[in-house]
């Protein structure tokens, strides 16, 4: 018994609209952190390349039913979810099919709320729900933030940073306006962080003036183990629990979990939740 869960889960959608700037890595490592923490956690893989599951070691011929199929009613959602090697964490994996999923879903009937009409039935299964969001903002990216509570932004020290941000600010509040008025920006996590660069620095600084407290304090520095662990199947803090990106994430997870408690969120206090030291 890993102690009273709520009845609902929190769904967290990890979005930036540009690509390489961590986001599979950030989602996998959280992930990863919160049920070694003592949570059971779902890892939903929007993305058409699949890299959530490489990363934690699903081939593709491990996978009969997807997110697309989920989707597009043609299964249950029970049977798309696969067990991870990690403990008390399931991913329910991509397909190349999702590459067309956003014209195919253009016509569709309620085309914007069909995986959080699909997550109902399994909501009482879980503590936490991260779904990693394709580089783009298109109908799967749509479905993953009516479907969340919050949004975690992984975003990289360079130059252009800020203006990923802005386009997925802008997406966000046409989704609370439209679809889901609940929705907010959890938190902006700096990724491939290293402040001996000018440029990390001057990222830094302007992007904690602009958004204040919702950026975490935390930040995940540049790591060859990072870069390394998809290869084997294994997230960081399986590769290599000690290395300085691992460990980042472990504090990034804590912290996200410290910013439910003082926003008075409902969350799961499991017996087990020092596990991770």
């Amino acid at each position: 018994m890993q102690g009273s869960s709520p009845q609902m889960p929190r769904i967290f959608a990890v979005a930036n609209q540009k690509g390489g700037v961590g986001k599979t890595t950030t989602t996998v490592n959280i992930a990863t952190a919160f049920s070694a923490m003592g949570h059971r956690v779902l890892l939903i893989d929007m993305d058409p390349q699949g890299n959530a599951g490489t990363g934690l070691g699903v081939r593709r011929s491990m996978v009969k039913k997807s997110v697309y199929d989920i989707l597009f009613e043609q299964s249950s959602i029970r049977d798309a979810i696969i067990k991870t090697k990690v403990p008390r964490l399931a991913i329910m994996p991509s397909s190349v099919h999702l590459s067309g999923a956003d014209i195919e879903l253009s016509n569709a009937k309620k085309r914007e709320s069909r995986l959080k009409k699909a997550l109902a039935d399994i909501a009482k299964d879980y503590d936490y729900i991260i779904i990693d969001c394709p580089p783009s903002l298109n109908f799967l990216t749509i479905n993953a933030l009516v479907a969340a509570n919050s949004i975690i932004v992984p975003l990289q020290c360079e130059f252009y940073a800020l203006e990923g941000v802005s386009q997925l600010t802008k997406t966000v509040k046409l989704v609370q306006k439209h679809y889901n008025p609940k929705l907010k920006i959890h938190g902006i996590v700096l990724t491939m962080y290293d402040k001996r660069n000018r440029i990390t620095r001057l990222v830094e600084k302007d992007v904690r003036g602009y958004f204040k407290d919702k950026v975490y304090t935390t930040t995940i520095p540049r790591n060859v183990k990072l870069s390394e662990a998809p290869s084997y199947g294994l997230p960081a803090l399986v590769y290599d629990m000690k290395c300085a990106g691992a460990q980042s994430y472990i504090k990034l997870a804590r912290e996200i979990l410290n910013r439910e408690k003082q926003e008075n969120c409902s969350i799961t206090q499991p017996n087990n939740q020092n596990e991770v030291a």
